[in-house]
């Protein structure tokens, strides 16, 4: 709460919320959920209409269900697809939407879609239902979810397109665009703006097209005559995405990337990068001299597991380096990555 108001402690109150959450047994998080409920409170005075309460009532809803859903298969790589509702089988595109999601799941991946026609349900065929999630949206007219997904209970359905998309990117440890209409431009668009601001963690996202097809290298070339030539992006930014070549390029890049790699997060000031394999101490100083442009303070260094990662109990013997980066450039990030897998 950095610029909001900071709210003032009511001992009463909080006696009184922490007796509640004794009455229902305590469990997880109880000092944040103390602060949802007391937060909740506060709608009493502070929001007068029905509909933005509303709102709220139904985002807790939704997003507690859905990270209740994800909670049990949080081991597993997820990889979201997205793309167009209107392709039918026969579409070249649909074929490799589902060749991709057998493949990947083969890796042992799992595939989150949209749960609906077209692609979502090409993703749900290659992957099968015991390896697919389904987030699937209400909307006006008909959107059922797709047969595969339909009678599956790693189906959600979501009111609002914020909590849906908050879902694939957070749950999401990969992104495939295949060709699609407005939806695909903005899942697309939010993803890579998401990325490039840090608000996201990093991860592979991949363009697909049919064999021969060019509405990536089209995207492409627009983005890089209009965005990059007038200085509306960084040049790093161009990293952040990736136009394969086919499955069996999508499939090494996804998997590819997390080859060394493995989570990263912020503590305190430091970002620290978890790995798979202990890096020598000649890579650290390479990297030390190839990235000092993102380096804003102390260097990149080993360091043991810190104090506040005792919570992120499956990484915490994974060996790690951490150093002061300037939160700025995470196209250059994103390339450092890729130097980490080739170690």
């Amino acid at each position: 709460m950095d610029k909001m108001e900071r709210p003032l402690v009511d001992p009463e109150l909080r006696k009184r919320v922490n007796d509640l959450i004794a009455f229902k047994g305590g469990g997880h998080n109880p000092e944040l959920v103390a602060d949802i409920i007391e937060n909740a409170l506060k709608l009493l005075t502070d929001v007068e209409a029905r509909g933005d309460v509303r709102v709220i009532q139904t985002t807790v809803r939704e997003l507690r269900y859905a990270f209740r859903l994800f909670a049990p298969h949080s081991a597993a790589r997820k990889v979201t697809m997205f793309g167009s509702a209107r392709l039918p089988a026969t579409r070249k595109e649909y074929q490799e939407a589902v060749e991709f999601a057998k493949r990947i799941t083969a890796e042992g991946w799992m595939v989150i879609t949209g749960a609906g026609p077209g692609i979502m349900q090409a993703g749900h065929e290659g992957a099968g239902p015991e390896n697919s999630f389904g987030a699937n949206i209400r909307l006006p007219w008909e959107q059922s979810a797709n047969p595969v997904i339909q009678h599956d209970k790693k189906l959600i359905t979501f009111k609002y397109f914020f909590t849906r998309k908050l879902t694939f990117v957070r749950q999401s440890d990969a992104i495939v665009l295949f060709p699609g209409g407005f939806g695909t431009m903005d899942e697309g668009y939010e993803a890579l703006t998401l990325m490039q601001t840090g608000k996201a963690k990093l991860m592979p996202m991949v363009l697909m097209d049919r064999p021969g097809g060019a509405y990536w290298k089209t995207w492409d070339k627009h983005v890089r005559e209009h965005l990059l030539r007038n200085q509306l992006i960084s040049p790093e930014d161009l990293n952040l995405y990736h136009i394969a070549s086919g499955v069996d390029d999508a499939v090494k890049l996804i998997t590819r990337f997390y080859r060394n790699y493995h989570s990263m997060r912020f503590v305190r000031e430091r970002l620290v990068i978890r790995l798979k394999h202990t890096l020598s101490a000649s890579a650290i100083e390479a990297l030390n001299e190839d990235f000092q442009d993102i380096i804003s303070g102390q260097p990149i260094e080993s360091i043991p597991t810190t104090p506040e990662e005792r919570e992120d109990r499956q990484f915490v013997d994974l060996p790690r380096i951490a150093f002061d980066f300037n939160k700025r450039d995470y196209g250059r990030l994103r390339q450092m990555i890729d130097v980490l897998n080739a170690q």
